[in-house]
């Protein structure tokens, strides 16, 4: 059989229906996690061992460690996560991903799965047009399982016929004879195979499947998948381009962490028995056929993945410290623009489904949040202060933060805008437009906010000044405010699906009649003259000021709690 153009594009195909099956199961099973999902990733790590656990659960959800690794460097991109913290993601994401290769090898070459396909396909398509939304992320689901192996039952069918194509054996005797440098060869091409795929989960299968067919030994194999381990992190190197210095750290971090595993993986199965050992767990544990036997292989590989990947995790998990500081002293900064949290992390791009993509937009949005509840401090300040430099000072950091405020909410909108072209949930959609309610009234908090601060400006410009009353009554306010901002972010911040209106009604009431009783007093002391009459406008101004800020923060939680 000759291996043509046709051959390998139907090869390509197959790998490609592969890649599409793995992508819809996923999709199909994060919707029916829906809010659970959410909730796992915001309280993902309270240190690196539960970052590694929470790595791990991720990646099995979405079957992709580069999702996974993606999102820990936008998180760190954005001030979200620690470095320490990225790490423990994505040692746990190594793990994760070995996921696929048990799948394969228990059911894509055990079981007959494409036989199965059509069958599961009259289940789970009909389940898709169901009502119920978790009915039809399971349908889904079970359409992409199907495809999923459907795709490999293909993939084995387009890998060449090694008894007519005795060639390719030939050529690969050239380089496997299993010595060192032959093991080298085989990582570069492992690393290669997964940067053009951008999947080692695809690209494990793809292996699997050649040492099934007899195409390369196990020996090699092992040797590629030590490859697609370092392929894998291209991703995430690419993601932090556009990125921070922090995030740039983060990605060379999880590229360390793999070259240090392969670099000692390599060494022990070119100088020890180590496959010998994967052997004697496939064939005596698991009473697999021998993995040096085509049949065998599969399962010997996902062991050999598996166990690699969980004693790299074991040993440098110890290590996580040192791998900061030198992913720190290896990623130089290039000063205080690039040590600034910024949102241009977005620009790593959409993630692998909605509901991911739309946790990052809730950690940005309150991150927003907080950028709006720090120019409520910079407009108390200029209120008791009355050094004109620190003045200056502040009045300058309004204006750049009103410019933020700005940015932020272009960036998100547009963000949200390119989630919504996908795919979606009733539950995500709905989230998505209150997002975009909640990102509005922020960017209009953060306009009043710079008005106040201008209004501030001219009465200092026309030496007017505040009677002790008045300032007193403007701080009582600016402190209600805060604590209505205060809860503000901390929903923000919380499980949108458990937040309640409560609070922030009651804060918003408290705002409003305290502005109603200043405002009677207000009229009443202009009456009888106690201030002039720019003094009074200027007051006037920020007090009706506060109270549309107030209005604004429980439009913020009507965001969040989906009411209107």
């Amino acid at each position: 059989m000759e291996f043509g153009i046709i051959e390998i594009l139907k090869l390509i195909g197959a790998l490609g229906f592969f890649i599409y099956g793995m992508k819809i199961m996923s999709e199909g099973i994060q919707k029916a996690a829906g809010s659970g999902m959410r909730k796992i990733l915001s309280t993902m790590t309270k240190n690196r061992y539960m970052g590694v656990l929470t790595g791990f659960l991720v990646t099995c959800l979405v079957q992709s460690s580069s999702a996974s690794t993606v999102m820990a460097v936008s998180f760190v991109n954005a001030g979200l996560l620690s470095l320490v913290e990225s790490a423990g993601i994505m040692l746990g994401a190594n793990i994760g991903t070995t996921i696929t290769g048990w799948l394969v090898a228990v059911l894509g070459f055990k079981v007959k799965m494409a036989a199965m396909a059509l069958p599961l396909l009259a289940f789970g398509v009909p389940m898709m047009f169901m009502k119920k939304n978790r009915t039809k992320s399971i349908g889904q689901f079970i359409v992409g399982f199907a495809i999923l192996f459907w795709g490999l039952s293909e993939l084995k069918h387009s890998v060449p016929d090694i008894k007519n194509s005795p060639e390719i054996l030939h050529f690969l005797g050239d380089y496997a004879h299993t010595g060192f440098l032959s093991n080298i060869f085989f990582i570069i091409v492992g690393t290669i195979l997964t940067i053009v795929v951008q999947s080692s989960s695809a690209s494990m299968a793809l292996t699997q499947t050649l040492c099934f067919s007899g195409i390369i030994p196990f020996e090699v194999a092992a040797a590629m998948i030590l490859g697609e381990n370092i392929g894998t992190t291209i991703t995430a190197e690419l993601a932090s381009l556009p990125a921070n210095v922090h995030a740039k750290r983060s990605a060379r971090i999880h590229s360390m962490f793999n070259i240090v595993g392969v670099s000692w993986a390599v060494l022990l199965i070119t100088f020890t028995p180590a496959l010998d050992g994967v052997r004697a767990i496939a064939m005596n544990w698991l009473g697999s056929a021998d993995p040096m036997t085509a049949e065998g292989a599969p399962m010997g590989l996902a062991i050999f993945h598996t166990a690699f990947n969980v004693v790299n995790v074991g040993i440098m998990i110890w290590f996580v410290p040192l791998l900061v500081k030198l992913a720190i002293k290896s990623v130089k900064s290039k000063g205080e623009a690039d040590e600034e949290y910024h949102l241009e992390y977005i620009s790593t791009g959409i993630m692998s489904t909605p509901e991911m993509s739309i946790m990052e937009a809730q950690k940005e949005i309150a991150k927003f949040g907080e950028v709006v509840k720090r120019m409520n401090g910079f407009l108390k300040s200029l209120i008791i202060t009355t050094d004109s430099k620190e003045i200056s000072k502040t009045l300058a950091r309004v204006k750049k933060y009103e410019d933020i405020t700005d940015r932020i909410e272009v960036d998100v909108a547009d963000y949200l805008a390119k989630v919504a072209e996908g795919e979606m949930s009733e539950n995500s959609s709905i989230r998505v437009r209150g997002m975009l309610r909640i990102i509005g009234n922020l960017e209009r908090m953060g306009d009043i906010y710079y008005q106040m601060s201008k209004g501030i400006e001219r009465k200092n410009e026309q030496k007017v000044y505040f009677t002790p009353e008045q300032r007193e009554k403007l701080l009582n306010m600016f402190e209600l405010v805060e604590t209505a901002l205060e809860n503000m972010v901390k929903n923000l911040d919380g499980h949108y699906e458990d937040i309640s209106l409560t609070k922030a009604t009651e804060l918003e009431n408290s705002i409003n009649a305290y502005r109603k009783t200043i405002r009677k007093e207000h009229f009443e002391s202009v009456e009888r003259g106690d201030y002039n009459f720019q003094s009074a406008t200027v007051y006037s101004e920020l007090f009706n000021s506060l109270e549309k800020i107030g209005d604004h923060t429980i439009n913020v939680t009507e965001g969040v709690t989906g009411e209107h």
